[in-house]
């Protein structure tokens, strides 16, 4: 071998110089944006704390002693609403994917429950949530049907899953239909059913090309699970308007507010991470 193959390689000076200059340009973008940003900030809050009313506004809605006071009360009852998120997050999950496959499948056969499954999504993303959860939360123990629960947990769970399955149901079926025919056609040929092909070769790259804008809807649905303090389930909104109503104060629902934005703030992160990484796919593909 000779000395010249052995050597390892070695950057070029006119590749040193474009890293250098990547890396300048990099530095003072993030002082940019970091000097811009902190000067915004600064602008907004000189104009918030200069506003007549702040004094009040601070006594009512920022109280230090007030946060201390209601945290550990609020924080134990937001623990509630992580599980009622937690246990209506798989319950949408398979009712969406139920109805959606039932919307794409082609069997005559199945008219009726296609008919069933168009009339359930159009409903309950026509009705506002809050109404799905009155009406689930009343409405149903006033029916006395055998093995209707009366939990307001259970209720809760029953009325955002009917509201948010017709959401995902139609993120879902969008991608379904996204993916192109050759897909269905190349599997068929290979002597798969339909059902199979649906299941081996379509949905993988469905869910895959919708789970931003399934992250999305459920950053909304753990926002929604306030809604079923209508119904008396003391969650945290319950318990900080417990506070409010009783000392005439705000706090206790700013720190209600803050435990949600902690809990949303991770999953919109992931959100925008699986967006940017399936645009950098697309563009790489392209």
């Amino acid at each position: 071998m000779s000395e010249e193959a052995a050597d390892p390689w070695v950057v070029s000076d006119r590749q040193q110089e474009r890293i250098r200059f990547r890396r300048r340009r990099t530095l003072n973008r993030a002082a940019i944006a970091t000097i811009s940003t902190v000067v915004v900030i600064m602008l907004i809050g000189y104009a918030v704390v200069s506003a007549p009313g702040w004094d009040r506004v601070h006594e009512v809605y920022f109280n230090w002693s007030d946060v201390k006071r209601t945290f550990p009360d609020i924080g134990e009852a937001f623990v509630l609403n992580i599980k009622l998120f937690m246990v209506t997050e798989v319950a949408v999950l398979v009712l969406a994917l139920v109805v959606a496959i039932v919307r794409v499948l082609p069997s005559p056969a199945l008219a009726p429950v296609k008919l069933i499954a168009i009339v359930y999504t159009d409903v309950f993303r026509g009705t506002p949530t809050l109404l799905v959860v009155i009406l689930v939360g009343f409405g149903m123990p006033a029916l006395q049907l055998q093995g209707t629960p009366a939990s307001p947990f259970w209720l809760g769970v029953i009325a955002l899953t009917l509201s948010y399955g017709a959401y995902v149901a139609e993120v879902i079926r969008a991608g379904i239909q996204s993916v192109h025919p050759s897909q269905w056609a190349s599997a068929r040929s290979l002597g798969m059913s339909y059902l199979t092909t649906l299941r081996r070769v379509i949905l993988p790259q469905a869910l895959r090309r919708v789970g931003p804008p399934l992250l999305n809807d459920f950053v909304s649905l753990q926002k929604d699970t306030a809604l079923v303090s209508v119904i008396g389930l003391v969650e945290a909104l319950r318990r900080a308007q417990e506070y409010s109503s009783r000392d005439f104060i705000f706090t206790p629902i700013v720190v209600a507010a803050g435990f949600f934005i902690v809990a949303t703030i991770p999953l919109a992160r992931l959100t925008d991470w699986l967006s940017l990484r399936a645009s950098r796919r697309e563009g790489a593909g392209a």
